[in-house]
């Protein structure tokens, strides 16, 4: 299966069993730089995109076999084809058909009889929000960080690939059951620090966790528009290079030590103890830390390192 917006207009299919509909459209989305392919039912197209995906279909609701409904929940079923925007055709007036339409997945409805004006305005902007969120999401998946959006519950509402890759991971090194999908809760250490920030977001620190060499960072935002919120997840492996942690950000070298403990999720006590120290020490070393890096608390400071220094 090709495709992934073609260069020009790109590739729209239509799905009509009307040959007069099939001709205006085709001429119209022809004329207009696409490449059109054509298919007179919902068996026939979900054959022809076995083979070729389209970036956008044009789909009739009333046709024999199964109608436009049960085709685009069939599409929107499929992880290959559940990314192309379709737009239902309609002759129907009834607002509980175009309430189906949408429900089934459908991006919007043109409302027959066709002009083709309108068709071409509905297809450019669906053609252009879908390459504009396809941008992002290669953006993210080849960046250090993922991201992930959930609701008010802390349950997952959208998920790149690379959040899945970061929450199975996370599983797995924590031994934590569940599944990474759309409408399942985070896992339980970071959903409980999400119940905690979601009042106070807007001041909320890092969430940061360490397991056996890799530190899992996360970082919340509100999404105001949707009543959502997004989280950018990062991860880094290996030990700290306490070197290049004194060496580069102008620390001490027991500095350095205690902020990579504080990184593995020790308390002040627990370091001191580790480094034969008091809690007292290790709280003043820490206000050193803070004032040379200009941050204010440990999480700020640890990911500061993080940022900086490839593992």
């Amino acid at each position: 299966m090709t495709s992934k917006f073609s260069p020009a207009g790109g590739i729209a299919m239509i799905i009509d069993d009307t040959p007069g509909n099939l001709a205006l459209l085709s001429d119209t989305l022809s004329e207009a730089g696409y490449r059109v392919l054509v298919a007179t039912d919902g068996l026939s197209a979900l054959e022809q995109i076995a083979y070729l995906k389209p970036d956008i279909i044009l789909l009739d609701i009333m046709m024999p076999g199964i109608d436009g409904f049960e085709t685009c929940n069939r599409l929107k079923s499929a992880p290959e084809t559940a990314d192309i925007p379709i737009l239902f055709m309609t002759a129907l007036s009834d607002l509980n058909d175009l309430l189906r339409g949408f429900d089934e997945g459908a991006v919007d409805y043109i409302v027959k009889p066709i002009r083709p004006p309108e068709v071409l305005a509905r297809v450019d902007l669906q053609l252009t929000q879908a390459r504009n969120l396809h941008r992002v999401e290669n953006a993210l998946n080849n960046s250090p960080f993922s991201a992930l959006a959930i609701d008010s519950s802390g349950n997952i509402t959208w998920l790149t690939p690379g959040g899945i890759r970061w929450l199975d991971e996370f599983r797995q090194k924590h031994a934590l059951m569940g599944k990474n999908e759309i409408g399942s809760p985070l896992p339980k250490p970071i959903f409980e620090w999400v119940k905690q920030r979601l009042e106070v977001v807007e001041k909320s620190e890092a969430f940061e966790s360490y397991r056996t060499g890799v530190s899992f960072l996360a970082k919340i935002t509100p999404c105001r528009s949707t009543g959502e919120y997004l989280l950018i997840l990062e991860k880094h492996s290996g030990e700290w290079d306490l070197d290049w942690v004194r060496n580069s950000l102008g620390l001490t070298f027991r500095e350095a030590e205690i902020l990579m403990w504080i990184s593995r999720g020790k308390t002040n006590k627990e370091v001191g103890m580790i480094l034969g120290s008091s809690p007292r020490t290790i709280n003043k070393h820490l206000e050193h830390i803070f004032e040379k890096l200009g941050v204010a608390t440990r999480a700020a400071a640890v990911s500061m390192v993080l940022q900086r220094q490839q593992f």
